[in-house]
């Protein structure tokens, strides 16, 4: 099976040994009681209005655009299986999170002036006015299934397997009753409730992982100060020396075994890496990236929702700043983990991944004290269920407005259309408990792993088409339609077929394949044919730089422009990018 005992560990006990005590259960449980009371106070009035309870009224300020943002984002992904996967390759992960820099610009300054004014509740709808109905209802059903077995079911196996652990209750009833405490939100409140229970997670996810980082640089400082337990995990990631040499001989053999060396502390990491070739940073973006942030109905939901275009683009640059932040809570426990377990990485190879999931569960058991430790299994918590209600609420929003209304019922009433939203999310609900539950049969696999090769089979024929579409006006339906489904063919034979180039093996390389495959054939395909007619390339549809709104961006007062925080944002990153890139560190 996928998981291990941690009482099979060594230095892992069970959730009797572990020390919970009563202040965690109480600190663990006002958590709930917070959420409770802005779950029921925001989501009071019930809506009969679907763009209330779909996009909260469009009425969100850039804070709750920003954290909704980033709340959805973090899951067990990151905690359980992005801690893991630093473990196993090293700083290189952080890049997962780093380079949204270039799509959040892109995002910024050209898509969401786009899909503002185009007026579209959903992504598929706003495909059908620049496209046609076919990739409308072709987009909803692959973003439904999507949802459902890359984020749904993902999920809640990765939050059921930590409540398994950390509390000894059944792997079944753990994950049942973390999707029915989750799902809650967005079944009983809509959109408006999932974003400010978002809000109030996200400080608790970020305070809560900030503990562990810095308990475990206290831990290899031995006594010593943060920045000494910084200086030690940079010598042992370096693995210039003993157990951690050997570790990463290891690694490297199994990783990289055309090479000599493995640099565990370089974000650039040869083509041929098995999950971050350093061509995906570059241009990873075109996509994968375009489609999770843009195209991605639970992560754009909440730009929809946006009060104005100063407020998206405000709050997706304060998710930028958040996306910085995050590697010090998901990535820095891993190398953590590495340079106090390096020992970890000489087991059965088949082992260290799944291994590695427990990670941080094992740093809360050893590292957090009582009391402490209620506050970061509500982070974990918190993480979890913020990406289950914001993915369920963005499901059965594409289900209920782009298949019910569009293809079965396309007069139906507002209190209807808001009486589907419902049902829907329970029924989804439901089949992503099932698909949980069979996840753990899965062999031997990192749960980041499955879930970023999942998204490279959906991601990039959309944002081929997504972004040629706006970009050039010569694109039309038919060139966007074969594209697509052209595309979601190379991508299934790269999947299943053995492949004879080295460098296309890794799932990466795989998704800049099939973009590019995409991008030509969208192209080639809409030459050949008739251009679009006029109403599928009007100004709110493809780029008009009139229509950009760059006065949006501008304020008053200096520090409250959008350019100000975003060239600082940029900054940031590129100097976090000279840090790691192998030469300085």
């Amino acid at each position: 099976m996928n998981h291990i005992l941690l009482s099979s560990i060594p230095g892992i006990q069970s959730s009797a040994e572990a020390g919970l005590e009563w202040l965690d259960y109480i600190i663990f449980g006002l958590y709930f009681v917070v959420l409770t009371v802005i779950g029921l106070w925001v989501g009071r009035h019930k809506s009969t209005n679907s763009e209330d309870y779909f996009l909260a009224g469009k009425s969100l300020p850039w804070y709750a655009v920003g954290g909704s943002f980033i709340a959805s984002n973090i899951s067990s992904e990151h905690f359980i299986g992005m801690v893991g996967a630093a473990f196993t390759y090293g700083i290189v992960v952080a890049t997962s999170e780093w380079r949204n820099i270039w799509t959040f610009s892109l995002l910024i300054w050209f898509f969401i002036p786009f899909l503002l004014a185009s007026g579209a509740f959903t992504i598929p709808e706003f495909l059908e006015k620049r496209f046609n109905n076919t990739l409308r209802q072709f987009f909803a059903f692959v973003t439904i299934l999507c949802n459902i077995t890359a984020f749904l079911a993902a999920v809640l196996y990765g939050g059921g397997l930590a409540l398994h652990e950390l509390f000894g209750w059944g792997l079944s009833f753990s994950i049942i009753i973390l999707a029915v405490v989750a799902g809650s939100w967005a079944i009983y409140g809509g959109f408006r409730s999932v974003v400010w229970t978002d809000f109030f997670t996200v400080i608790v996810m970020i305070a809560g992982g900030i503990i562990v980082t810095v308990l475990g640089l206290k831990m290899l400082a031995d006594g010593g100060s943060i920045i000494e337990g910084f200086q030690v995990m940079i010598e042992r990631n370096k693995a210039d020396f003993g157990l951690w040499k050997e570790a990463v001989a290891t690694q490297q053999e199994h990783l990289l075994p055309n090479h000599n060396s493995y640099n565990r502390l370089s974000i650039f990491q040869p083509i041929d890496h098995p999950t971050h070739p350093w061509p995906f940073m570059i241009v990873g973006f075109l996509s994968v990236s375009i489609w999770y942030n843009v195209l991605n109905q639970f992560m754009i939901q909440r730009v929809l929702g946006a009060k104005n275009i100063y407020h998206a683009r405000m709050g997706i640059v304060f998710a930028g700043y958040l996306k910085v932040l995050m590697p010090v809570i998901v990535v820095l426990p891993g190398l953590i983990l590495f340079a106090q377990y390096p020992g970890d990485m000489l087991m059965d190879w088949e082992m260290v991944k799944p291994n590695a999931d427990q990670g941080y569960i094992r740093l809360i058991q050893q590292l957090v004290p009582i009391g402490l430790r209620g506050l970061l299994l509500a982070a974990l918590f918190g993480a979890i269920q913020s990406t289950v209600n914001s993915v369920l609420n963005s499901t059965a929003t594409i289900f209920t407005l782009d298949i019910y209304k569009r293809v079965f019922y396309p007069k139906s009433s507002e209190s209807r259309l808001v009486r589907v939203g419902v049902i829907s999310s329970v029924i989804i609900l439901l089949i992503s408990i099932g698909l949980a539950l069979v996840i753990q049969f899965l062999e031997g696999v990192s749960l980041f792993v499955y879930i970023q090769t999942l998204f490279t089979y959906f991601a990039p024929p959309f944002s081929a088409i997504f972004l040629l579409g706006i970009l050039w006006k010569r694109i039309n339906a038919f060139g966007a339609t074969v594209a697509v489904f052209s595309g979601f063919a190379v991508r299934l034979i790269l999947g299943f077929v053995e492949i004879p180039f080295e460098w296309l093996t890794a799932y990466e390389m795989q998704a800049i394949f099939t973009w590019g495959f995409s991008a030509i054939v969208c192209v080639i395909f809409s030459l050949l044919s008739a251009p679009p007619p006029s109403e599928k390339i009007q100004a709110d549809l493809v780029l008009n730089f009139k229509k950009l709104n760059l006065k949006a961006v501008v304020a008053k007062k200096w520090y409250k422009t959008v350019f100000f925080w975003w060239g600082l944002y940029v900054v940031l990153l590129l100097t976090l990018f000279v840090i790691f890139s192998g030469s300085i560190i």
